[in-house]
């Protein structure tokens, strides 16, 4: 607890609540997660999502591939083994905001290891990170890739945040500016959650994100339900 608590206040959680969290009603979920809870804050998320009987099910399913992604990429590819998640759902807005946040070496530091990738600028990488197969070579280079898939579906704000530069979507397109500066890396999106979408094209049919879904959060007699 005591490592949690110094982690979180290096973070300034309540600075990013007042960023991104002050228009919503209500102050959001926060958790901390790191190698040995990563699957239960992923559960717990998601599950309490599941329950919610006015968010449209094709969208969870989406979610819950992209949603874990970035979360592993936190213990994948920042050097830390600590990452904080901070989420909050509006009944009114039918929107969910979620912010997924480290103080690790960044996306730049991150993705230059990889020789491909050495000469690359901070800008370039984080205009790079959301591409198909872009990877620092620790892993599939997917994961921001399809978040990024899921925003310009469903997506009404989002935006990674490493370095000096910020990624944002603005008008359907993916653009870079200076930003003050963020030790390691955030992701922050708020996605729609009453539209109904394709899960599986989503993650480029390259996983069966819908069955994994319901194996994992809805029993048999729900999944029928749903026919």
């Amino acid at each position: 607890m005591h490592q949690i608590w110094i982690f979180q206040k290096i973070m300034d959680i309540k600075a990013l609540i007042r960023q991104y969290f002050d228009s919503a009603e209500g102050t959001p979920t926060i958790d901390v997660f790191d190698n040995d809870t990563i699957y239960a804050i992923y559960q717990k998320v998601i599950g309490v999502l599941t329950h919610n009987m006015e968010i449209e099910t094709t969208m969870l399913q989406a979610l819950s591939y992209c949603f874990y992604e970035v979360l592993d990429n936190v213990l994948t590819h920042s050097g830390k083994i600590l990452g904080s998640v901070l989420t909050h759902y509006d009944a009114k807005k039918q929107s969910l905001r979620v912010l997924v946040a480290d103080d690790g070496i960044g996306i730049y530091k991150s993705l230059s290891q990889e020789s491909k990738y050495a000469t690359i600028t901070e800008s370039e990488a984080l205009k790079a990170c959301i591409e198909d197969s872009v990877t620092d070579g620790k892993g599939m280079g997917f994961g921001l890739y399809s978040t990024s898939l899921l925003v310009k579906n469903i997506g009404i704000q989002f935006e990674i945040h490493s370095g000096t530069h910020k990624l944002q979507l603005v008008d359907n397109d993916f653009i870079v500016t200076d930003a003050e500066p963020w030790q390691g890396t955030l992701v922050f999106l708020e996605v729609h959650t009453n539209k109904e979408i394709n899960p599986n094209a989503i993650v480029a049919n390259r996983t069966d994100c819908v069955s994994q879904y319901n194996e994992e959060f809805l029993d048999k007699a729900n999944i029928e339900d749903l026919w």
